[in-house]
């Protein structure tokens, strides 16, 4: 998520695609001397307090929202294994607090907003499959494997007692966090006031247990009233930068805002005609998503494991499990207090900066909101399977997936909110408002860098709306949008990234990755100049039973 050097952003370019080679000796000492290298600053974050109201809860629910803390904090402790290994052998080699901070906030020794350079002493590149794969394995070696099991987001690849590449599955090779987690769950079931909730940490529980999430997810999708919510497990793969095939530990425990949940609901009904309408070949929009797609706001109040390192996400969009999708759809949830946070300390002061003076009454949280919002529902639209028997689209663009994925839910979030504006059902905002929004957050987002799926699809997009003419550089060093221009680039993106995605064209993927993967000159000397303000990159946070009074 990140390319950033003292104040200043250098050139980035996603890292070519290489075998997982590094040994362990070359990539880090037994014992790293804790010296601080050139890149680290807390000023990149700006720490949040994760609270919310919660008097209109009861006793039962407040009891098991501390359970639900402590199995969070275990995914937390798997997460810190699959990204570097154990976690206070690492930590305890570090004595100033300050880089001991930093390097908790990055989950290692890996600068997460500085396209993953290391900033202690002693630590070399992060091996490209992080710890999910022996480091001296070779991309022959893995595809020379005949284990079926290989692939799974479920799997750690290891080393057996004569050397040869073999699977462990999660919960064997985290067996007694893993039953801990599980345990806990089903000790928040018996407090659980809602069935559909209850029913959900049962089924979670046991799925904790086999690696088997398919019966959990459909349970999560059919709840419906419960006020407390938890997502948690092994997920999302962008940490793995090898292959994309692994999942990682994670957790969010989260309180639903039932004012703005209500506001919602109501664009729901309209996803399977705006699936038939996207402005793409028939051929790549065949598939029929499930109806079932609620969208819901909540305050996060706990972040744990990989959605908690470096920059954090603010929105949700759940399961990935494309039968699942197709079957029944998914959950869009906008952590709506995390959002805030982020407009309110970066993307209004970046606006002061970069976007034209007469278009700064554009930039609105409403817009914000609603552009994060349909980003979220964009990811269980389009299409999920190939359609030439490639496979899925996940495992066609391998490591690029992530990215391209991205990107295709940006571009075509903001098409969702034209097409219900046309159809007079988004009255929120003005579509001025969503578009200009829209390009301050390219800007948000651009600053994460190349190690970041979200960064680097902004990069992709900026430079495509750059030879499209969507926007203007100023005399001045602002920008401004061209309305019409950004509506015609953003059609002409999103039929782009769909034929990528429909035709499995993983070469495609990696030569647009080369050629417009980068922050222009121009942009760069720009971002510099956002950077010697002291803008956040991001946040990071306070966080806690003891933030909520239990």
């Amino acid at each position: 998520m990140k390319k950033f050097l003292l104040f200043g952003l250098t050139t980035i370019m996603l890292a070519t695609f290489i075998s997982c080679s590094n040994t362990n000796s070359k990539t880090k000492k037994t014992k790293p001397s804790a010296t601080l290298v050139k890149g680290y600053q807390m000023k990149k974050y700006a720490k949040v307090k994760l609270t919310a109201d919660i008097s209109h809860l009861s006793d039962n629910q407040k009891q098991m929202l501390k359970l639900l803390f402590r199995a969070a904090d275990i995914m937390n402790d798997i997460f810190w294994k699959e990204n570097v290994g154990e976690k206070n052998a690492f930590l305890s080699n570090i004595k100033d607090p300050k880089l001991k901070e930093y390097a908790s906030i990055n989950y290692g020794p890996w600068d997460e907003l500085n396209n993953l350079a290391p900033f202690i002493a002693g630590w070399g590149e992060k091996p490209k499959g992080a710890e999910f794969y022996p480091h001296n394995m070779t991309i022959k070696e893995f595809e020379e494997l005949k284990n079926k099991d290989k692939t799974s987001l479920y799997t750690l690849l290891r080393r057996d007692g004569n050397g040869k590449l073999t699977t462990v599955w999660y919960h064997d090779a985290f067996k007694p966090q893993i039953k801990k987690a599980s345990d806990l769950l089903l000790k928040a079931s018996e407090l659980a006031e809602n069935k559909g909730f209850k029913k959900y940490l049962q089924l979670r529980a046991k799925a904790l247990l086999t690696d088997d999430y398919y019966a959990s997810d459909m349970a999560w999708l059919d709840m419906s009233g419960n006020l407390v919510d938890l997502v948690i497990g092994p997920i999302e793969n962008y940490t793995d930068q090898l292959f994309g095939y692994k999942a990682a530990h994670e957790s969010f425990v989260l309180i639903k805002d039932v004012e703005w949940s209500d506001k919602l609901s109501k664009y729901a009904k309209f996803l399977p005609q705006l699936q038939k309408e996207l402005p793409v070949d028939p051929k790549y929009k065949q598939e029929t998503p499930g109806s079932k797609a609620d969208l819901n706001a909540y305050d996060v109040v706990y972040y744990a494991g990989d959605c908690n390192m470096g920059g954090k996400t603010i929105a949700i969009n759940l399961p990935n499990d494309e039968r699942v999708q197709l079957k029944k759809g998914t959950r869009k949830l906008q952590l709506k207090n995390a959002m805030r946070a982020k407009f309110d300390e970066i993307l209004v002061p970046i606006s002061k900066v970069l976007i034209s003076s007469d278009q700064r009454k554009y930039i609105t949280f409403n817009a914000f909101f609603s552009n994060t919002m349909f980003h979220e529902v964009a990811h269980g639209m389009g299409i999920k399977n190939t359609i030439n028997g490639k496979g899925s689209v996940r495992k066609a663009l391998k490591e690029k997936f992530s990215a391209i994925e991205e990107g295709k839910a940006d571009i075509l979030g903001l098409y969702l909110v034209n097409r219900l504006y046309d159809m007079g059902e988004f009255t929120d905002t003005k579509l001025m408002d969503n578009y200009v929004t829209f390009m301050a957050g390219i800007f948000r987002s651009v600053r994460f860098g190349a190690s970041s799926a979200h960064g680097m699809a902004n990069m992709l997009r900026f430079n495509f709306f750059l030879k499209e003419g969507a926007f203007k550089r100023n005399e001045d060093g602002t920008y401004s949008i061209n309305f019409e221009k950004m509506k015609t680039a953003s059609k002409a993106l999103t039929q782009k990234i769909m034929k990528i995605q429909g035709d499995g064209d993983y070469e495609a993927a990696k030569a647009w990755v080369k050629t417009d993967g980068m922050i222009p000159q121009q942009l760069k000397e720009d971002l510099d100049k956002v950077n010697s303000m002291g803008i956040p990159v991001d946040i990071y946070f306070e966080q806690g039973p003891e933030m909520l009074g239990l």
